[in-house]
Formats: structure tokens, sequence, C-alpha cells
């Protein structure tokens, strides 16, 4: 269950295709009103005027401590600005030297600031696009892969057939690719935006990481840290907010727009965390009481906080990612109920009460259910009562269809449980495509399309030591595949991974019906998994821990 399973071994939910998304209740409804008012919301942020100066243009330069961002000064805050003017003054005039341009671009992506140049990137990557299309850059191999990879990632289809001029006349990968390390790099970045049939890409990927293996296990080398991060988090698959601070450090040049983009991204690092620790202080989860009444499940606001801070990283959003972290709360809270708590005949009424939502429906139920539907009804009302607000018509009843879809496939794993029944894996993941909880969300905020559910969760233990009635892809393959080795499963697992990144990529590209805001908010999802499910051998989440500590 992509939002929350937490399983002992391996649990996969496969891509499907991006028009199953219209399938969704209110799909149809919201298709021109929600996303198009989410989308213009997010484009005029993308003005001239830094988030700062939105806030603080009347205010003296001084150091009063800051009403909209607790802990920073006024002062702070227009040297902030300052920043932002300087980096997209130097971005403009970077248009017309390619690399450069490239270097820039890469540079604020990976910085977690492009969101203050959204209109510049765009111009310079239309440019771009053109002297691409016309060979401009394909004599220098990491000009070539960083243009690709940038390219793709906004949107614009670039065939891979340019990478066939790395090939001699036998169909050998030249001999100087080998020592181009930063080319290297840049290749393996690259083929991470591959698509389905690209085998060029494919090879040069499989090419680029064997040498980049091979010199990471070089210890002498000072960038075997730099190759570790491009192998284990390569851009396309990493979330930059998260892996800022690491490019940070590594962020190294004479240049004076390096300087300024550092100095800013520092600067920005900080007024970000002030907003997102704004958020976290909010009490709607204690307000609720459902870690007082159900001590049985998870009390983990700011974990499933981290969900939405992903998915809508813009620090505008404050209030859309307050709302979406609280569907996403009940998703786990219910998950709870019917992975380790509830008894078949309880579930069986749970279902029947969120399919119904009616009071005589809700009376049989016991306490613990009661006040779990109480907290659901709660809060699908209020969500209700925004979105009728904001665009003038209430989705209450296609809000509860999708609560009641989810609640539909959770006994499905139950009644597999209870009489010692093995799912096939088509089955396990058709089922578990539903229960993963995404097209609740999606219902909810229309931002997240069920078809960007793409990831694959690792081999993992149990959160903080549950026992529950989940299954195991992975050992549901090994039955289904006997005389199969755990490694050979793992592989198995990977390709899938693989294959389904293929299938994502794919549907970013034209024809797609979706603003490039939407489509990114989808992809974050795919890069939030691994964080969310990559387990060490102490049941904990490592790198998801340092980026809550981070926060705090």
């Amino acid at each position: 269950m992509a939002f929350k399973k937490h399983e002992k071994h391996v649990r996969m939910s496969a891509a499907i295709p991006i028009n199953w998304v219209s399938c969704c209740p209110s799909y149809h409804r919201t298709q021109t009103s929600s996303i198009a008012s989410i989308t213009q919301q997010e484009a005029n942020l993308t003005s001239p005027t830094s988030l700062c100066t939105v806030h603080i243009h009347r205010s003296r330069k001084d150091n009063h401590p800051s009403t909209e961002y607790p802990g920073l000064t006024n002062e702070f805050q227009m040297e902030h600005a300052k920043k932002v003017v300087e980096v997209r003054s130097v971005l403009k005039e970077a248009g017309e030297d390619t690399l450069k341009a490239l270097l820039m671009i890469d540079a604020v992506q990976r910085l977690g600031i492009d969101y203050h140049f959204h209109g510049e990137i765009e111009a310079v990557v239309e440019r771009l696009y053109t002297k691409f299309n016309m060979s401009d850059c394909h004599n220098d191999l990491y000009e070539l892969a960083l243009g690709f990879r940038l390219l793709r990632q906004e949107g614009y289809y670039v065939s891979a057939d340019v990478f066939n001029n790395l090939k001699d006349k036998e169909g050998k990968v030249h001999g100087k690719i080998s020592q181009d390390i930063e080319g290297l790099m840049g290749l393996y970045e690259a083929s991470q935006l591959s698509i389905k049939g690209e085998d060029i890409l494919e090879e040069m990927g499989n090419f680029s990481s064997q040498l980049l293996n091979a010199w990471n296990t070089n210890d002498g080398l000072s960038q075997a840290r730099i190759f570790r991060n491009t192998l284990g988090h390569p851009h396309h698959k990493s979330l930059a907010r998260f892996m800022a601070k690491s490019f940070l450090s590594d962020f190294q040049g004479t240049e004076g727009w390096i300087n300024v983009s550092k100095e800013l991204a520092k600067m920005d690092f900080n007024l970000v965390k002030s907003i997102h620790q704004k958020e976290i202080r909010q009490e709607w989860w204690k307000d609720l009481g459902l870690a007082k009444e159900l001590k049985f499940a998870r009390n983990q606001p700011l974990k499933w906080y981290m969900w939405p801070l992903a998915v809508l990283p813009h620090p505008s959003l404050s209030e859309q990612r307050v709302e979406l972290t609280k569907p996403i709360s009940l998703v786990y809270i219910i998950d709870d109920i019917f992975d380790v708590h509830g008894t078949l005949d309880e579930l069986t009424l749970f279902t029947e009460a969120v399919n119904r939502w009616e009071y005589e429906a809700v009376e049989p139920l016991p306490d613990y259910m009661k006040t779990c539907f109480n907290a659901l009804n709660g809060i699908t009302n209020e969500i209700s009562s925004k979105v009728y607000k904001d665009y003038g018509w209430n989705p209450i009843d296609s809000l509860r269809k999708s609560w009641a879809i989810l609640c539909n496939a959770f006994p499905v794993e139950a009644r597999w449980f209870s009489v010692g029944h093995v799912p096939k894996t088509d089955e396990y993941l058709k089922n578990g495509i539903i229960s993963s909880g995404v097209h609740v969300v999606l219902e909810l905020y229309l931002l997240l399309p069920q078809s960007f559910v793409s990831g694959m969760i690792w081999e993992a233990p149990r959160d903080e030591n549950q026992e529950g009635h989940d299954g195991s892809y992975l050992n549901f393959y090994m039955k289904e595949n006997p005389g199969t080795s755990i490694e050979n499963a793992r592989c198995h697992v990977m390709h899938s991974i693989s294959e389904t990144w293929k299938l994502l990529n794919r549907q970013c590209l034209p024809p797609n019906p979706f603003s490039s805001y939407f489509t990114k908010a989808c992809l974050n999802v795919a890069r939030m998994v691994p964080l969310m499910y990559s387990y060490d051998g102490n049941q904990c989440l490592p790198s998801l821990e340092e980026h809550k500590k981070s926060l705090v």
C-alpha cells in the first residue's frame, strides 16, 4: 500500500494507465475547475517578485522579527529578495551560452530554489530545445547528456538517438568516453529518463553505472562520494529539496553566479524551514483525539506530513499541505484498524458503515471505530466545505465514495489472511493499487493521479514492530514461481521498478493533458516512496529521519 503499508518483506504497487484518473468519482467535475485553479495559483507564484517581497515590500529594513516568518528578521528577508533578483538576472543573461544556461538550471533545481525562476527557466529551456534539435551541443558528452535530461525533465521530447553518436561503426562505445567522469555521471543521470523501447539509453545507463561503480570503490578518489550520490540518488528519481544540502556541499566553482546561488539556497532553506515549522505546530492532530482513543494505531503526524511536503513543495502552498496531511493520516489509521486490531466481523461492519454513511450503520460499531468514523466524517465535511467555498460545488458524495472504495479493498486482504489464501502477484497488485489510498488523496485535491503510484516497497520490517495481516509481494512471487531464490525475486522487483519508471517517464511527455505542476506533483509521490520504505536492519528509516530532524 503505497502510502502506508509497512511490511515484513516486499510490497509493490504498479503503475496503471494515466487515463485511470478519469474513473475517479469527481474527476470530470473538477478537471476544469480545481486543477485549473491550483495551476493558476502556482503560476501566479512565479512572477519576478520573490516570496519574501510579497510579504514585506512595505516593511522597514531592520532587525525586527517577521510576523510571517518567525525567527527571521525583515532585514534577512530583504537580503533574500535581493539574492533572488541577482540570480534571476544572471539566468536571463545565460540564455545565449548553452552550457552555462544548462549548468545554472541544473544547479537551481538541485538546490531547491527553482520555484523562484519558473518563467526564466521556461524561456531558457525553449531556446535550448531549438539549439538541441540543431545538434548545437552534441560534441561534448556532458553538455549532450545534461541538455537531454533537462529537456525531457521539462516535458520536451528529444530523441534518444542522439546517443548513437557515442558508438563507433561496430556498435561499440568510443573508448575516450570511459575517461570522461563528468560526462559519465551526466550520461547515467540522463538514462533515468528513458522510456520503453529506448535500448540505446538503457545500454548507456548500464555502461556508465558499471564504470562509476568501479570508481566508487576507489577510496583514493576525492569524487567517490559524488559517485555514490549519483548512483544512489539520481536527480530525476530524488526529491530535490531533500538532497539540496548534499549538493550544496559538493557545489564548487569560481564563477560569481555559483556563490550567489549558494547564498540564496542557504537563506531559502531557513525561510522555508520557518514556514514548515509553522505548519507542523498546528494542533489539528491533537484536536482530532485519535492518538488518545486509538492507542493501537500509529501516532506519526510529522511522518505523514512528509508526504504533502514532498508532493507540494512550493512554500506558498501551506494550507494545502496541512489539509492534505489530514486525509493521509486517516489512511494510515484505517489501515491499522484493518491490519492489526479489528476482527473480521468488526471490519465488515465498518466497511458497511463507510459505504452507507448513515447513523444507523455507525451505531453498531465498537467505540474505537465510532471515534475513527467521526474523525473521517469531520475531515470529509471540512474539506467539502472548503471546496464549495472556493469552487462553488460540493464534492461530499464523491469523497464518501472514495473512502468506500478504499475500505472495500482492505477486507479483501483480511479475508485472504483469514482463510490462508495466497493470491497471485497480479491479484495482489490489483487490489493494492486501491488499498494504497492514493485515490482518496486524489479525490480530495485532484493533485495525485493514481497512474503515478509507482513505488515498489522493499524488504522492510513493520512499523513499530507491528504484526499485521498484510501480505508480502516477494513471498507471493516466490510461491508463484517455485525454486526462485530471494536474490532472483529481488531482481524481478528491481526490474519492475525500472520498467514502471519508463512508463511514468513516457506519460510526462507529449501528449500530456496535465500541467507541468500537476505532473511534477505526481512524480514526487514516486520519489517519496523509497524514503518512506527503505528500512534498515533496526526497523528504522534513517534517510527519512534525517529529513524530519531538519524540520524541527
